[in-house]
């Protein structure tokens, strides 16, 4: 059923209804939305607490794609399209969201794609406080121009001589893989981005 603006284009068998659950004909309004009895108002807190968490998270998967660049990748720089530390956060926070602990029991496991071979970055503990719940693995993707040859660089012994003047381009794409630690069954939900 769609709620529509006006009561004179409802349905009369819905509004018979609504007088069958005690509604007086006097109480409905002459441009009665449903909508706008049912639907809450956005809690303004939680929403910037949402935006706020969310901009932390993108910030900790900067830094960690930051510290990595030279210690683990042999790299000058990372170059990472826009927005795109900010829709994993959106989307690890939307995965969170169902667990009993939220992000604070999430363990995040960030590694980095290259010509199918998947090099760990990072082990993010969201708070060291809680035991964590579930896990989730981050897997970020190079764009398919950028270091053809990384493969053969990467295992060479003078990455670091060599390799500080190359500049790694993360894809857009990116999978994300989350791992229940409570479950008995061991449920696992894989996200391709």
């Amino acid at each position: 059923m769609v709620a529509t603006g006006s009561l004179s284009s409802k349905n009369p068998a819905c509004i018979s209804e609504l007088l069958d659950h005690g509604f007086h004909p006097g109480s409905l309004l002459n441009d009665f939305d449903y909508w706008d009895y049912v639907v809450p108002e956005p809690n303004l807190n939680e929403v910037m607490f949402e935006e706020t968490t969310c901009q932390s998270l993108a910030k900790m998967l900067e830094n960690c794609l930051s510290k990595s660049k030279q210690t683990k990748l042999g790299c000058s720089k990372v170059l990472v399209p826009e927005n795109l530390t900010q829709r994993i956060a959106q989307d690890v926070l939307r995965l969170s969201s169902t667990e009993p602990c939220g992000l604070r029991g999430c363990v995040m496991h960030v590694n980095l794609e290259i010509e199918n071979v998947c090099k760990k970055l990072d082990r993010i503990v969201c708070d060291s406080s809680v035991v964590p719940t579930f896990e989730l693995t981050l897997v970020f993707k190079q764009e398919n121009c950028s270091w053809t040859s990384f493969k053969d660089f990467f295992f060479s012994r003078g990455r670091f001589s060599s390799g500080l003047r190359r500049t790694l381009i993360l894809s857009s794409g990116f999978r994300l893989v989350k791992r229940k630690l409570y479950s008995l069954i061991g449920t696992t939900v894989i996200e391709q981005c």
